[in-house]
């Protein structure tokens, strides 16, 4: 059973199946980029098809070449909301993954860059209800610790996307030494 839904992008969330995620800092995708992006899904589209390929083969091999270029769009970004650079705000998503296993989802891996976050979960929820949880009481305190309050901090919708765990200060590879490969993350308490 899948729990298919759409707003600005189509989301397949097969049940029981692990959900890659990114969702970025409002802004935190410039025009130019976006601009760039779609160029390059043009250049894919204009590309022949390969041979043995089917169509939905040919829509997922470039999906994933397009969230591989955003990916290193939002990883190169030296201006535009970087809020997450700051550790008291990157603790605060950090915390809020944390707090959600158990009942909402299974959480598997996660990274807090300067201007998105990638999750790897399995939704207990209704997905769309794990990630506004999470967004929405992110921003409403660390627009509260940063002095917007009232003003929207993450990009309206969330992505699937593969994560990556590099040893970053905020990632849960850090973890890796007490936590077994292949389980979920339980928090201790």
């Amino acid at each position: 059973m899948s729990r298919d839904y759409q707003r600005h992008l189509p989301h397949q969330v097969p049940e029981g199946f692990p959900i890659f995620l990114t969702w970025n800092l409002d802004g935190a995708m410039p025009a130019e980029a976006i601009e760039r992006l779609q160029a390059e899904r043009k250049r894919l589209e204009r590309q022949p098809v390969r041979a043995g390929e089917t169509a939905r083969e040919r829509r997922i091999r470039e999906g994933k070449l397009l969230f591989a270029c955003a990916d290193r769009i939002l990883d190169g970004a030296r201006s535009g909301p970087l809020d997450l650079a700051s550790p008291e705000a990157a603790k605060i998503v950090e915390n809020s993954l944390l707090f959600g296993p158990r009942e909402r989802y299974q959480l598997f891996a996660w990274c807090v860059m300067a201007n998105h976050v990638h999750t790897l979960l399995t939704p207990r929820w209704e997905l769309k209800k794990v990630t506004q949880g999470i967004k929405g009481y992110t921003a409403h305190e660390i627009n509260g610790i940063i002095g917007r309050r009232g003003q929207r901090f993450w990009q309206d919708e969330s992505y699937d996307h593969w994560a990556r765990d590099e040893d970053w200060p905020w990632s849960s590879a850090r973890l890796r030494s007490s936590w077994p490969a292949g389980e979920p993350f339980v928090p201790v308490g």
